[in-house]
């Protein structure tokens, strides 16, 4: 009985042993954090008291689990007045939208022009807060109006860029024939 209770232990051992595998990679078990949806050709619009307000395009769309968007192909913006028509465009190279900030992101070449003033504005970086209505960067600005450039670190506008305010303005200069953004 010794004997049987000793080959029964070591088999039970030997299950234990054989069974015993290699640490688990832990990346293996990191949660996802990629994007959970994805959409093509997205057309999103803004109103007030059933008036267009803005317009927002991009090929394509990836929605994550926080609720955070990005648009890794572009997205373009057309902002309306409050009689309906065009006023204010801004295109990026890439977009993003923060759920937890209510706030959009343009990245890359982000250029915005108000048509009526015939303003324009290239950046690298530029944030759109849709509640107070404003758009603002802290990077290098060019601001072209009419026939004059202005260079600058930092820029805070209404949502229309019609009012815009430069900070740390570097120079400014006047327009050559056939120059311009």
């Amino acid at each position: 009985m010794n004997r049987g209770i000793l080959y029964y232990f070591s088999f039970l051992a030997l299950i234990v042993l054989i069974s015993c595998r290699e640490g688990a990679d832990p990346n293996a078990l990191a949660a996802y954090d990629g994007p959970v949806n994805s959409a093509q050709n997205i057309h999103i619009l803004h109103s007030d008291s059933a008036v267009l307000r803005s317009e927002i395009t991009a090929p394509k769309q990836l929605e994550f689990a926080n609720g955070n968007l990005e648009f890794p192909e572009g997205i373009d913006i057309q902002f309306f007045n409050l009689k309906g028509q065009l006023e204010t465009t801004m295109r990026a190279d890439r977009g993003y939208f923060m759920r937890d900030q209510n706030l959009y992101k343009g990245a890359g070449n982000v250029q915005v022009k108000n048509l009526s003033k015939d303003q324009r504005l290239q950046t690298e970086e530029l944030f759109w807060n849709q509640a107070e209505q404003k758009i603002y960067s802290d990077k290098f600005v060019t601001i072209q109006e009419r026939q004059t450039l202005f260079n600058g670190t930092g820029m805070e506008a209404d949502d229309s860029f019609s009012t815009y305010r430069l900070q740390k303005v570097r120079d400014s200069r006047t327009l050559l024939p056939g120059e311009g953004l």
